[in-house]
């Protein structure tokens, strides 16, 4: 038993390494928001994570780059990525929207999204928007608040 343990899990673990998505698999230099509605939410570890669907006639909001931003413990430029946001080039109507651990999302004393709601989401994608529709959350707009997913809040 303890031997096809063991196999499993070494047939497993390039399956669980590429489910999972480090930094370094997203562009930092391209920032995206998406807002929309959410269809479903994960919201349990390594991180909480929700299926936004964008409305067809997407476009970035007017009010953007002049949003207000909270302090996090990072070093993190908010203002520059509202500035340098766009809308993704791929037409996709949903995407995958990866957020942080639920210690953090706790931290920042976010409320678990529920299906329907409206949510704004500033983040990077795949690099050259390749493979699935993926955004790792930067920062996350509910119901007219604003969490900082990088860090804690200060």
């Amino acid at each position: 038993m303890k031997r096809r343990t063991c196999l499993l899990a070494a047939l497993a673990a390039p399956l669980l390494a590429r489910a999972h998505h480090g930094w370094s698999s997203f562009d930092q230099d391209r920032p995206v928001y998406l807002q929309g509605k959410v269809a479903s939410v994960t919201w349990q570890n390594p991180h909480a994570e929700f299926m936004l669907e964008l409305p067809p006639d997407y476009k970035l909001p007017a009010d953007l780059a002049g949003r207000a931003l909270p302090a996090q413990s990072a070093g993190v430029d908010g203002k520059a990525l509202l500035a340098k946001a766009v809308a993704p080039t791929r037409k996709d109507r949903r995407w995958q929207i990866e957020l942080a651990p639920l210690t953090r999302m706790q931290a920042w004393k976010v409320v678990p999204l529920q299906a329907g709601g409206n949510v704004g989401v500033l983040g990077f994608t795949f690099k050259e928007e390749k493979g699935e529709p993926i955004v790792r959350a930067e920062y996350l707009f509910v119901d007219g608040k604003v969490y900082g997913l990088r860090s804690s809040p200060v």
